[in-house]
C-alpha cells in the first residue's frame, strides 16, 4: 500500500469516507449563467447589486432536504461556499454589510445548513474565496474580476490589499469561531505571475492566515490553494482526472478531484452537457481507485432549491451507493501485483483484505479472466446482491489454448449484467495474497 506525505491534519477519516458534496451558491444563482458571471460580462457593482443583491430571496430553501439528499447519495463531508468571488456573503458576518442578512432573503442562510448536514451525520467543509470583486480594498488587477479591463490605476486609488488581507483573516476567524467544529477548509484561488500583477501568499498574507488556522483549529483539512508550500493537507485538481495517484515531488499525497454535473459550478439554467449518473459513477471508482476522493457539485437555484436535474443524478448514484458502497468507504488503490481485467477498475480495503472489480463494461462472453490471481481468493461474489461467483467455473481443457498466463483465474460471470449502473465482483483475498 502507498505511504502518503504526512501533513499537518490527521486525514484518516477524509480518505476513509471518499465522496463529499460541493455547494456553489450566491447571487449568481439569479444570474443562472455561470458564477463567474460578473468576471465574462465586466458587470459592474451597481448593476449587479442592483439586480440580484436587492432581490436575492431564496424562499424555497430547505437546507434539511439539502443535507438527505446528499446523505442519499452516500456524500460524508460537504463544502459549501461561504464566499464566493462576487464577494457576497451567506452568514451574518460583522464585519461587512454585504450579506444574506440585508438582502430580502433577512437571514443567516450559513447556519441553518451546517446544522442540517451535521444532523444527517455529515461533516462540515467551508469554502472561501480569497479574491473578491466587491471589497473596496481588493486591489484590482488584469488577471480576472469585472474591473480588469478599466482604468486600473484609477480605481485602485485608495485601495490597500494589505487591510484586504486583514478583513480575509478576520472572516476566516468569524468562520472557524462561531460555527463550532468545522472539518475542512476551502480556499480559492491563488494565481501569481512573474511580473507581480498576479495575486498569491504576499497578497493573502498566507503565512499569517495559516499560523491562525492553525492555532484556532489544529486538526482542520486544509487545501493547496493560499500558494504557500507546506501549508496543504490535501491536493484538489479540479476539473480533470488524474491517470494515476497524485503526487508531489515523487511522493504520493492525499487528493481529491472537484468536478461538476456540467461546467458551471453556479446554478445555469441553460447548460445542457450534463454528465449522466453512469458517468457520475464511473467518475467515483475510477478517483477511489487511484487512491483519490470526489467533490461533486451541487448548484442550488436562486430560490434555494436542488434543481432537478441535480435530484435525479443524486438519486441514481445513491441507489448505485446503496449496493455497492462497500467498494467506495475504506477502499484505496489496489497493491502492487494486481492486475485490472480489461474494462474495469479496482479497489481494495485493507483492513477487510477485500478487492473489488469494477466492471465499467460488462464481459461479452460469460468468462473473466484474473490475471494473476490464482490460489489468492478465497470466496467471490457479485455486490449488488451477494450472489456466489464460483472459482471452480472456469474454461474446460480445450477452450483454454490461449489463457495460460502465469497465475491466470479464469470464472464464470452471468451472461445478463444485473441491473446496476456498475456491478461489482467483491473478492474476499487470502492473507498475504497481495503483498505490495
Amino acid at each position: 500500500m502507498l505511504t502518503t506525505k504526512k501533513t499537518a491534519a490527521d486525514t484518516r477519516w477524509f480518505t476513509h469516507d471518499r465522496f463529499g458534496m460541493f455547494i456553489h451558491w450566491g447571487l449568481y444563482s439569479m444570474a443562472a449563467r455561470h458564477e463567474w458571471v460578473r468576471h465574462n460580462e465586466q458587470i459592474p457593482n451597481e448593476v449587479y447589486d442592483g439586480k440580484y443583491f436587492k432581490r436575492f430571496d431564496p424562499d424555497l430553501y430547505d437546507p434539511t432536504a439539502w443535507a438527505k439528499a446528499a446523505s442519499a447519495a452516500g456524500m460524508k463531508y460537504f463544502v459549501i461556499t461561504t464566499k464566493h468571488h462576487e464577494g457576497f456573503c451567506l452568514w451574518d458576518t460583522k464585519l461587512t454589510d454585504y450579506k444574506s442578512t440585508n438582502t430580502p432573503a433577512k437571514r443567516d442562510l450559513l447556519r441553518p445548513m451546517i446544522d442540517a448536514f451535521r444532523k444527517e451525520g455529515i461533516r462540515v467543509g467551508l469554502y472561501h474565496s480569497l479574491i473578491d470583486w466587491h471589497h473596496p480594498d481588493y486591489v484590482i488587477d488584469p488577471h480576472n474580476g469585472p474591473y480588469r479591463e478599466g482604468d486600473r490605476a484609477k480605481l485602485n486609488q485608495g485601495r490597500d490589499q494589505a487591510r484586504y488581507a486583514e478583513y480575509l483573516r478576520g472572516q476566516v476567524r468569524e468562520l472557524l469561531t462561531v460555527f463550532g467544529d468545522i472539518d475542512i477548509l476551502w480556499f480559492d484561488f491563488s494565481y501569481p505571475k512573474e511580473d507581480g500583477s498576479g495575486k498569491g501568499r504576499t497578497d493573502w498574507q498566507s503565512e499569517q492566515l495559516l499560523k491562525m488556522i492553525r492555532e484556532l483549529r489544529p486538526d482542520i483539512i486544509l487545501n493547496d490553494r493560499i500558494d504557500l508550500p507546506g501549508s496543504w493537507d490535501v491536493k484538489t485538481p479540479e476539473q480533470f482526472q488524474p491517470r494515476a495517484w497524485v503526487t508531489v515531488d515523487g511522493e504520493p499525497v492525499v487528493w481529491e478531484a472537484c468536478q461538476t454535473f456540467s461546467g458551471s459550478w453556479g446554478y445555469n439554467r441553460d447548460e445542457s452537457s450534463w454528465r449522466s449518473a453512469e458517468q457520475l459513477v464511473h467518475m467515483l471508482i475510477d478517483t477511489v481507485s487511484k487512491g483519490g476522493n470526489l467533490l461533486l457539485n451541487v448548484g442550488p437555484t436562486a430560490r434555494g432549491e436542488f434543481d432537478d436535474r441535480a435530484l435525479s443524478r443524486l438519486s441514481q448514484v445513491g441507489a448505485w451507493m446503496r449496493r455497492h458502497s462497500r467498494s467506495i468507504y475504506g477502499c484505496t488503490q489496489a497493491p502492487a501485483g494486481c492486475i485490472a481485467p480489461e474494462g474495469s477498475r479496482l479497489t481494495y480495503n485493507a483492513e477487510t483484505n477485500r478487492l473489488y472489480i469494477h466492471l465499467l463494461a460488462w464481459p461479452f462472453l460469460p468468462h473473466l479472466h484474473l490475471e494473476g490471481f490464482a490460489g489468492k481468493i478465497e470466496y467471490a461474489q457479485l455486490l449488488n446482491d451477494g450472489s456466489e461467483i464460483r472459482l471452480d467455473k472456469g474454461l474446460e481443457a480445450w477452450m483454454s489454448h490461449d489463457t495460460t498466463a502465469p497465475g491466470l483465474l479464469t470464472v464464470q460471470v452471468p451472461i445478463q449484467k444485473p441491473e446496476v449502473t456498475v456491478p461489482v465482483i467483491e473478492l474476499f483475498l487470502k492473507d498475504g495474497a497481495f503483498t505490495g
